[in-house]
């Protein structure tokens, strides 16, 4: 698979393209309104004094770093605030190529092709450990598949895209598997708002030094375009202090006012914003789920996070059949193809969309 072109442009520009109605299933993008808080913040800041509109901290805003401090248990000082999640994916990739002596980062089949786009971009050995039936990532294959060779171990919880939620003791797992071959765990949990299950166990309740867990604002806060994300290494400083040099290097700092936004927010934003977000999706969930039973689809009813996996008879989820999809049912999906071997016959939705019923109608009537 090539996972250094940006497959889901692809897909989206050839559905931009076409020449009739698209539901576009393909981005990770909410479709509902942000956190107040978010606005507020703003239009707050748009009236502040004129040293606000410098350079942030290159870590990041305290008053921000703090916030995530304290949602964790941490110390602040452990916190690089990022261009989202994906740069604080990056700076721990590459901190634990660099911190530990192997050359090879382990991923889970399907896997997210950022991830492994990374690997390439550092000219890493990508070693793929296939998911279990039910889409989960067995901490066994994965103790299996380790060796000295291996310099970083990368979980996704809620998964992204088999919906796969880990708990403590996977998590735990995976953990002391990094510990074992001196390999760094990197836990990526941007989709931790949207666990359904109550299962969903943050790798930092783990207290190792061997664990990076990266977040994001973007999907919790519906706000992909702030780039507000963060990283929160281990208490020892050695990957804090490359991180922040990297990212130093590379941005300079993050963006101010988005940070005070999100600071803001953070402050304000009441439980029930998140959870009205969670019954939003699992009732989006749901009646997709529905419409692939009535099209005679196998499908993955997620556990966390908001994509689907289907797989529809005789239709293997290559690029050509997505776009056909597009041409003949006006939906367009992500081919199992881009996340790896897998799950390389099936097709990722992404219910970020109002318009799920009418993609739901639409692939009833094209496969039923």
């Amino acid at each position: 698979m090539d996972y250094e072109t940006p497959q889901f442009y692809r897909v989206m520009q050839y559905a931009a393209r076409a020449d009739r109605d698209v539901v576009e299933m393909v981005s990770g993008s909410p479709d509902w309104d942000p956190p107040e808080g978010v606005r507020e913040g703003l239009r707050e800041y748009a009236d502040a004094d004129a040293s606000e509109f410098q350079y942030a901290p290159s870590r990041g805003l305290r008053g921000l770093r703090e916030r995530i401090a304290t949602r964790h248990g941490v110390d602040a000082d452990r916190i690089v605030v990022t261009n989202g999640a994906g740069e604080a994916n990056h700076l721990a990739m590459t901190g634990g190529l660099d911190r530990f002596d192997g050359d090879e980062i382990l991923l889970a089949d399907p896997v997210y092709p950022y991830y492994a786009g990374r690997a390439n971009f550092r000219d890493a050995e990508a070693t793929f450990v296939p998911v279990a039936e039910d889409g989960r990532l067995d901490p066994d294959a994965v103790r299996a598949a380790a060796s000295s060779k291996t310099a970083v171990i990368v979980v996704n919880s809620p998964n992204n895209p088999t919906g796969a939620v880990y708990d403590a003791e996977a998590m735990a797992a995976f953990a002391a598997i990094a510990e074992a071959n001196d390999a760094l765990l990197l836990s990526d949990e941007v989709y931790e708002r949207f666990d359904y299950t109550g299962r969903f166990a943050a790798a930092l309740d783990l207290d190792s030094p061997n664990v990076v867990a990266t977040n994001a604002f973007s999907k919790s806060m519906a706000i992909t375009g702030f780039r507000v994300g963060y990283a929160v290494f281990p208490p020892t400083g050695e990957l804090v202090e490359r991180a922040t040099t990297r990212h130093m290097l590379t941005n300079v700092s993050g963006s101010r006012p988005a940070q005070y936004a999100v600071e803001r927010a953070m402050a304000t934003t009441e439980p029930t914003y998140y959870e009205a977000a969670r019954e939003r999706l699992r009732s989006r969930i749901d009646r997709f789920c529905d419409a692939l039973e009535a099209a005679g689809a196998t499908y993955t009813r997620p556990d966390g996070g908001f994509y689907v996996l289907a797989r529809f008879p005789d239709f293997p989820g290559t690029f050509e059949n997505a776009e056909r999809l597009i041409d003949d049912a006006g939906v367009a999906g992500m081919p199992g193809a881009a996340f790896g071997e897998a799950r390389a016959d099936w097709l990722r939705f992404s219910l970020t969309t109002p318009r799920v019923e009418t993609a739901a109608e639409r692939l009833v009537s094209y496969f039923g």
